[in-house]
């Protein structure tokens, strides 16, 4: 058997599944772009795309639901400026496209822009590859799937007899996507997607409470052996049984240690967004305007990383096209640069770094993180936690909110641990840490030598629009933040 080179073959199957049946070949396609540009536009692209998914939920050994569905369409863009002229369609028609090309050139009728050339002969963008292109719903049937989900309700049932209650999901995702640029660029990929969620309750002397556990990636349903199901079982018991002896969480302006891999989901929301091209260019970002300078303490390096095999925030290619690449935020404390699409590099003069990412051909592109994750320093989790005198020691988080123009953040801690004098005292419940993203950089003291990233499971939203992202960090000491709590 001879195999293409996976770029082409990525071409061949976008071409197979979105294209050939129907109707349309590269000449109607470039037809299409070519009545976009005959009005003044900066940039002009078309982005086809097929999604199969598939979920299944158990509860009490019982099969709750299951869902299987498939999403195709076509999403026309033209850009002027700082102007976006968008119109999407579920129907992949020459008919379609053309009423869509000739909707969203109305926008650079009485522009600025310049006539931009619309390339006749397609040329193959760069990509990666980072991740298999097998479809992973059909990795296992649906009785196996079951089986799966029965097998994560017995393992959590025999980990501890206090656990009464277990629901386990499993979802299975295979997007196909194309994107034509009006300069003759075309780009293709195929993304496998997988995720595994276990939540149990425990109960103890009439007290209940909860926990979860779960992960995935770019992989095909076999990726869930029994081993790692056992860590995310252990996970979500473990959580649930530390809670279940915890006390109200003290309250006021302390020293916090965030664990290492997804309390990242803290330095994603208070800082990478902070760092995305629209908020800069606009001026509404905390970080707007300091590049060079120095925004966090020595020894903080933040990168987000789209390239990092199998993970559930890498690309091959983002949704505009552009190759996925490792970009480095914040280097030894000093702002290198942001995160760009295409629209917003070009109107700040600098390159698209693989980061336009949209939910679907019914969105538009916009920048968005992919993996974000500071890299690890030399201490240990030991060390750090032995050098607290009185503080929070939060491993694990719920739910957040950012306001970007002024960088405040807040987030509940759902597993963490009062310290006192370099000891875990007692888990504690109700912790809420309160800061300032820019400013908690700044306040950084130890960096741990404890890098992990998250389990896969990290969903990102942005202007009403949801991307599968990564987060990570080594174990983090941060000095004078605000901790509301209980007691």
């Amino acid at each position: 058997m001879i195999s293409r080179e996976p770029t082409l073959e990525r071409l061949a199957t976008a071409q197979q599944l979105l294209i050939d049946p129907f109707g349309l070949d590269e000449a109607k396609i470039a037809n299409a772009l070519a009545v976009i540009g005959q009005h003044r536009i900066d940039d002009a692209d078309l982005y086809f795309q097929i999604t199969r998914h598939e979920g299944w939920s158990l509860e009490e050994g019982i099969v709750k639901s299951g869902s299987f569905g498939i999403d195709q369409g076509v999403g026309v863009r033209a850009v002027a400026g700082e102007k976006t002229a968008f119109a999407y369609s579920d129907d992949i028609s020459e008919a379609s496209l053309l009423d869509a090309a000739r909707t969203v050139r109305s926008i650079a009728a009485a522009g600025q822009s310049k006539r931009i050339k619309v390339g006749r002969a397609a040329k193959v963008a760069a990509s990666r590859a980072l991740y298999p292109t097998t479809d992973p719903i059909g990795t296992l049937d649906s009785a196996q799937k079951v089986a799966l989900l029965e097998k994560v309700e017995r393992m959590a049932r025999a980990r501890d007899p206090r656990v009464v209650q277990v629901m386990a999901g499993v979802a299975a995702e295979y997007d196909v996507v194309l994107v034509a640029r009006a300069d003759g660029t075309r780009a293709a990929d195929v993304r496998p997607l997988v995720r595994l969620s276990v939540t149990v309750i425990a109960e103890s002397n009439g007290r209940r409470e909860i926990g979860s556990g779960g992960g995935g990636g770019r992989y095909g349903l076999g990726y869930f052996q029994d081993d790692l199901l056992a860590q995310y079982v252990d996970q979500a018991v473990n959580a649930a049984l530390t809670n279940l002896e915890s006390r109200p969480a003290p309250a006021g302006h302390m020293t916090v240690v965030l664990g290492p891999g997804w309390p990242g989901v803290l330095l994603h929301e208070a800082v990478g967004h902070g760092l995305e091209g629209d908020f800069n260019r606009k001026g509404s970002s905390a970080f707007s305007g300091k590049i060079g300078q120095r925004v966090a303490a020595k020894g903080v390096t933040v990168l987000d990383d789209g390239t990092l095999p199998d993970r559930r925030g890498s690309l091959n290619v983002d949704d505009e096209g552009h190759a996925s690449q490792r970009n480095v935020l914040i280097e030894d404390g000093i702002l290198k640069g942001y995160i760009q699409d295409s629209m917003n590099a070009r109107l700040m003069g600098v390159k698209p770094t693989g980061n336009g990412r949209r939910e679907s051909y019914a969105h538009v592109p916009m920048p968005r993180m992919t993996n974000t994750y500071m890299l690890a320093g030399d201490k240990t989790k030991d060390e750090i936690v032995a050098s607290i005198k009185r503080g929070l020691y939060a491993t694990n988080f719920g739910g957040g909110q950012v306001d970007i123009t002024s960088g405040k953040f807040v987030f509940s801690a759902s597993e963490a641990y009062w310290v006192e004098n370099g000891k875990i005292l007692y888990p504690v419940k109700g912790a809420t840490i309160i800061g300032n993203g820019p400013d908690a950089l700044t306040r950084v003291s130890m960096i741990g030598n404890d890098l992990q990233l998250d389990t896969g499971v990290g969903v990102c939203g942005k202007e009403g629009q949801s991307v599968p992202v990564g987060v990570g960090q080594p174990t983090l000491r941060i000095d004078g933040l605000t901790v509301g709590g209980t007691a």
